[in-house]
């Protein structure tokens, strides 16, 4: 990490650590850490259970753990059910603004009746416990009641990003099984509607399982319906058995609750498992510990329910705990750059959770558009999905937070389930850092031989312990789970997660990126977030992207492509000042060769930066699977 960056140091305020539910982290994380399943199993008692587990890990299958071992539980009875009995049942549970301007709201009671009414409708088509049934929707509330709805009658949900591809969605119902699809006519993106139910009828065709295929009508486009496979939702939510009751289904703590595909640089896409009773205490354990929740709290995670952010801290976590979430459907700059600040204000949201990307977006519009609207309801932020840069930290925490808003800059991933590492807000912030790992978690940087690297030096992040929230497997495919994250260090028997990462002095983690993310210039291994870091702390830069590409005499050498900030004018000169900047920040040997201006950057649809998609095209070879892009 360049050094200014390990000594800005940004304290809680006295406000903030009056304020906190967790007043201390380094004795608890110890205790945690001597006695993780007495942590585990406390945490777990403040959800309900239909019946107590056995045992709180059972480890005889390793590295295929069962937490809970015994239990009954359903997500869904705590996300839900229980709620209806206290005096959070009137409490608002969902707020929706559409890009079109158009609103919703649902108290926890709302929620529970259309929640029962889409379960009712799956279950008259057929699905039953253990069925596994494919979601492909915008941001909608429809998305989210789907999704419990599965959760509720014992079927597994699969929900792939309503931009994927008719290829990429065919790929994923094939891989489920699945005989039942939920879709809508579309979603409204950037004032123009998506065709989903054009894609689904496309990727169908080569779809042998599926039989139904429900839609939710949303932007009213004409689309095509065949007879004995199609149905209007709203036809089926106005049939009686629709508005009939609905038992949530008695689950073990071990059956599957979703399917969520992630993609690799190779192979298939893995369909990464989640069961009811670990996840449910993990994700709503670092939801309400992390963002310090309070009962007036109105919490946005800007994410989609798509993705695993969305999954664990739009939908699970935060009805677990009894927020109130809000959702929004379209894009963050339209119709123009104000759009979350002007919602903000209207709303009086209080955390706001997004990722590094729409931050770099939003700053490259400058503070005027922020300082239009009253935000000052925000007292605590997020990020998540890449290591943020401090430029972006910085401005975040200044323009967007006032300075008075921590941000909990966590880093995890789609198999762990939720945080791993991540701040308190009583944690004291250094930009860029993820900080120290959550409670009950051992995080470790390491060699190829499993030996600890010195404090500073790069190695590869691994999890030593199991915890709750961990994936069971990958779908269909137990080898393929055992060979990409628990081979390398088989002996150790620790998680290898696939990153490259860093320690400082102060025992602060710093997330490098990708393992095969990190560029080796003349035997000198530089991580491409440091040199993202370093090109995006000039002034004229608001967004950039490293690779390496072969060189001669130095094995490799940094190629960068950067995203220019309004009033700003590709030319020699700037590439050259930009270099040297570079040069200055972290030592000629991160000199870029090359920086290329570009108008936008090939991501996927969760925000992170295809990098091995820039090399491809550099060096003229196959892009691979482009199915995640979101351009």
């Amino acid at each position: 990490m360049p050094e200014q960056e390990a000594q800005d140091l940004f304290f809680p305020s006295d406000e903030v650590k009056a304020y906190a539910t967790v007043k201390e982290y380094d004795k608890t994380y110890a205790q945690s850490i001597k006695d993780p399943l007495s942590f585990w199993a406390e945490q777990a008692e403040k959800l309900e259970w239909y019946q107590k587990w056995d045992k709180v890990l059972d480890d005889s299958d390793k590295p295929f753990f069962k937490w809970y071992a015994g239990g009954k539980i359903n997500i869904i009875h705590n996300a839900i059910d229980r709620h209806l009995k206290t005096p959070i049942r009137n409490k608002i549970a969902l707020i929706w603004e559409g890009e079109n301007g158009e609103s919703k709201v649902f108290s926890y009671h709302a929620l529970n009746r259309e929640v029962t009414a889409f379960a009712n409708i799956l279950k008259s088509m057929g699905v039953r416990k253990g069925d596994i049934v494919t979601i492909y929707m915008p941001q909608i509330p429809e998305q989210i009641f789907a999704m419990l709805a599965c959760a509720k009658i014992g079927a597994a949900h699969s929900v792939v990003y309503g931009g994927f591809s008719a290829e990429a969605l065919q790929e994923r119902i094939n891989d489920a099984h699945s005989r039942v699809l939920v879709t809508a006519d579309g979603g409204y993106r950037r004032g123009k509607p998506t065709g989903l139910k054009q894609i689904v009828n496309e990727a169908v065709e080569s779809c042998s399982t599926l039989e139904v295929v429900i839609t939710v009508k949303r932007t009213g486009e004409v689309v095509y319906m065949e007879n004995d496979r199609d149905y209007w939702f709203h036809d089926l939510r106005a049939l009686p058995i629709a508005n009939t009751p609905c038992p949530t289904e008695v689950m073990d703590a071990n059956d599957m609750l979703f399917l969520l595909y992630t993609s690799g640089s190779t192979g298939k896409p893995k369909g990464i498992v989640h069961k009811h009773g670990g996840y449910s205490v993990y994700t709503s354990t670092t939801h309400s510990m992390v963002f310090d929740l309070k009962p007036e709290d109105r919490y946005w995670c800007a994410a989609d329910p798509g993705w695993i952010t969305g999954h664990s801290y739009i939908v699970y976590g935060p009805l677990i705990n009894g927020a109130t979430l809000f959702l929004y459907e379209g894009a963050p700059n339209h119709p123009y750059p104000d759009r979350w600040w002007r919602m903000i204000d209207k709303y009086g949201i209080n955390i706001l959770y997004t990722s590094p990307t729409a931050i770099r977006g939003l700053m490259r519009y400058g503070e005027s558009w922020v300082n239009r609207h009253n935000i000052s309801s925000l007292r605590l932020l997020g990020s998540v999905g890449e290591p943020i840069n401090p430029e972006a930290w910085k401005w975040y925490y200044n323009v967007v937070g006032k300075g008075k808003a921590p941000i909990m800059d966590t880093w995890w991933q789609t198999e762990t389930g939720g945080h791993v590492i991540t701040p308190l807000p009583i944690t004291p912030l250094k930009p860029g850092s993820a900080t120290k790992p959550f409670f009950g978690v051992e995080v470790g940087v390491v060699d190829d031989q499993g030996n600890d690297v010195a404090p500073g030096e790069q190695g590869n992040l691994v999890i030593k312990t199991p915890w709750p929230g961990m994936a069971c497997c990958i779908h269909q495919d137990r080898q393929r789970f055992y060979e990409s994250y628990w081979k390398k260090y088989e002996q150790q028997g620790w998680y290898h997660a696939g990153d490259a990462a860093k320690v400082d002095n102060d025992g602060y983690f710093w997330i490098i990126g990708r393992s095969d993310d990190v560029i080796k210039v003349s035997g000198y291994r530089l991580g491409t977030a440091e040199i993202e870091s370093a090109v995006v702390s000039h002034p004229a830069v608001t967004e950039a992207a490293a690779i390496a590409l072969p060189h001669e005499l130095k094995g490799n050498a940094i190629y960068v492509y950067a995203i220019l900030r309004t009033g700003f004018t590709p030319s020699h000169e700037l590439e050259k000042e930009i270099k040297d900047h570079v040069a200055k920040m972290m030592g000629p040997i991160a000199k870029p060769e090359q920086i290329s201006f570009t108008e936008i950057l090939p991501k996927t649809r969760s925000g992170k930066i295809m990098r091995r998609v820039l090399k491809a095209r550099a060096q003229g070879l196959p892009e691979g699977d482009i199915s995640t892009l979101e351009e």
